[in-house]
């Protein structure tokens, strides 16, 4: 039998608390109420995206205030609660108070799990990876509730519910996989892996205000006035992609995460207020059918990848020269360098080295760097 998925949508304008509380109830509620995702005295860990320590207006991460609301249902059914995230760069337990998650869980008695430290899990049923180290605060916890955003990404055109579960990988870890997994399609079959591992129990997304254009992190808000609930990732993420007009064949982690059992991007009920009510045509988000890598033996040489793949590039009028992106290049010897050593000039890439996994574009924090095709690129897919 065919897989079927439910998903829940519920309006919501803006970010006061009692409207979002009301959403958040209404959107459990449609799935069976919190209590359908724990016992009483279960050890839930909260894991929402905290990319960096940015303000909600920024629209990086879901608002603190959607956190608050979950973690409020959860707590009245029982559950014992911690909640983190690894960021791309930076201490965890500082960046969420950055935020705004750490005040409002302090005030409510929720512990920063343990997000530095990791715990090596098998992962014996693994398409591509058969083990991966995990936070100790997420292996310690009984069940995970994953709280995203939507938001658009360079590598996978848009971030959501299946990835939100890479930052259960604690940060240094991280650039690993970038390093040997520099294609969308082996860094998608990653992220399912690692989500059929760690089986978060309940997805939520905040799309009140989504980011559009540059994101993960520069991007810009745009109101979609909606959260959206479900117990499957795949099907979430592909209602995300019919709100933004966006073809889901073009989302890697969507066609692997179906083809793996994941989830389905068919098979999809939605509950609560029709999806026709969000649909966003206009949000800004790649929808070229160039690769965002590349993943063919030919595209993949040297030359190709240097001249015809899509690749970041440095505003050099926008840069201060922070060293960002040198810092969080995975690669040895790092895709980009200064020019010299008092750091005056932008640093500069090597395009035949960068491995496309745009961790620079994603970490800058100055919107400096965004992703640009090359003629070539656009000839050969046009």
């Amino acid at each position: 039998m065919d897989k079927q998925a439910t998903v829940a949508l519920v309006r919501c304008e803006n970010y006061d608390y009692e409207s979002v509380s009301k959403a958040v109830e209404k959107g459990l509620s449609l799935l069976g109420g919190a209590g359908q995702f724990t016992a009483s005295g279960e050890k839930i860990l909260l894991k929402p995206n905290i990319l960096t320590g940015a303000s909600p207006d920024k629209c990086v991460g879901p608002h603190p205030v959607v956190f608050k609301a979950v973690a409020e249902a959860f707590q009245r059914v029982g559950a014992v609660l911690s909640f983190g995230d690894s960021p791309g760069f930076g201490n965890p337990r500082g960046n969420a108070r950055k935020a705004g998650f750490l005040e409002i869980a302090d005030a409510m008695g929720i512990p920063f799990a343990d997000f530095e430290n990791a715990v090596i899990m098998s992962n014996p049923d693994g398409k591509l990876v058969n083990k991966f180290e995990i936070a100790k605060g997420v292996a310690e916890s009984d069940g995970l509730v994953s709280i995203s955003k939507l938001k658009t990404h360079a590598l996978t055109r848009i971030t959501g519910a299946i990835k939100n579960q890479f930052g259960c990988i604690p940060g240094p870890r991280k650039a690993e996989f970038h390093s040997v997994m520099p294609n969308a399609v082996q860094f998608s079959k990653m992220l399912v892996d690692l989500n059929l591992l760690l089986k978060p129990r309940l997805y939520i997304m905040d799309g009140v205000l989504a980011m559009e254009g540059n994101g993960p992190r520069n991007g810009n808000p745009r109101a979609m006035n909606v959260l959206l609930f479900s117990v499957d990732p795949v099907a979430l993420d592909s209602v995300v992609c019919k709100m933004i007009d966006l073809d889901t064949k073009l989302v890697e982690p969507l066609v692997v995460g179906e083809e793996f059992g994941l989830g389905t991007m068919q098979n999809i009920t939605i509950v609560g207020d029709p999806v026709e009510d969000f649909i966003n045509p206009g949000f800004d988000v790649n929808r070229s059918s160039v690769p965002t890598t590349e993943g063919t033996s030919f595209i993949s040489s040297n030359f190709m990848r240097k001249y015809s793949a899509p690749r970041p590039t440095i505003n050099p009028e926008a840069c201060t020269r922070c060293g960002t992106c040198v810092n969080v290049c995975p690669v040895e010897p790092k895709a980009l360098s200064w020019t010299n050593e008092s750091h005056t000039e932008a640093p500069v890439y090597d395009y035949a080295k960068c491995i496309r996994c745009y961790c620079c574009q994603e970490m800058c924090p100055e919107n400096a760097i965004y992703v640009k095709v090359p003629l070539l690129g656009k000839l050969i897919h046009r």
